[in-house]
């Protein structure tokens, strides 16, 4: 009876320690961000810290297409009113792994969808996490003295798997991620 007691306490410590893993990880932030503009365009440059985890690099180097989607919006603000929304963009990266040409695919939003071959994985991944001098608006969308907030995001697209796979490699969820809202205000 005492062994039975035994190991019932060592399974369920086992399932709180495997539950909290995904608490105990790194979250993804992003960092770098750097809002300037020309004389025609705000743009806005940024990436994303750790969001490549020891499973993910698994995951992407056994072929699976992984996607990263950017959102980001401007707001200009109103005071006691609702903010004027000024912007709402959404862009993606994404990368597979050909393991017969033994190299990396990338599309990049703004790339005119023109596929970037790279076999070095550690570049692979700075493209993917890295987004570079984005247009957000025209300048002439945006009035002189007015307050602004820039909202980004990144999130990793969930794993779409063929039928009954996702039963298999239930291990994927563990790897999706979303960072917070960030939120950098400016005036014009």
């Amino acid at each position: 009876m005492q062994q039975v007691k035994r190991r019932v306490l060592v399974l369920v410590l086992f399932v709180i320690l495997q539950t909290a893993m995904p608490a105990l990880a790194k979250k993804a932030i992003l960092s770098d961000i750097t809002v300037s503009n020309t004389e025609e365009d705000l743009i806005v440059s940024f990436k994303v810290d750790d969001c490549f985890t020891t499973e993910m690099n698994r995951a992407i180097e056994s072929g699976i297409d992984t996607t990263f989607t950017f959102f980001i919006k401007l707001y200009e603000e109103q005071g006691f009113l609702w903010d004027k929304q000024v912007a709402d963009l959404e862009i993606s990266h994404s990368i597979k792994y050909d393991n017969l040409k033994k190299h990396y695919e990338l599309r990049l939003s703004g790339n005119g969808d023109k596929a970037v071959i790279v076999k070095d994985f550690d570049k692979a991944k700075k493209l993917m996490a890295d987004v570079v001098a984005l247009k957000v608006t025209s300048i002439s969308n945006l009035q002189k003295g007015m307050s602004y907030q820039l909202w980004m995001m990144a999130e990793l697209d969930k794993i779409r798997l063929p039928f009954y796979l996702h039963y298999v490699f239930f291990f994927l969820s563990l790897w999706d991620f979303e960072t917070d809202w960030y939120i950098n205000d400016f005036i014009y």
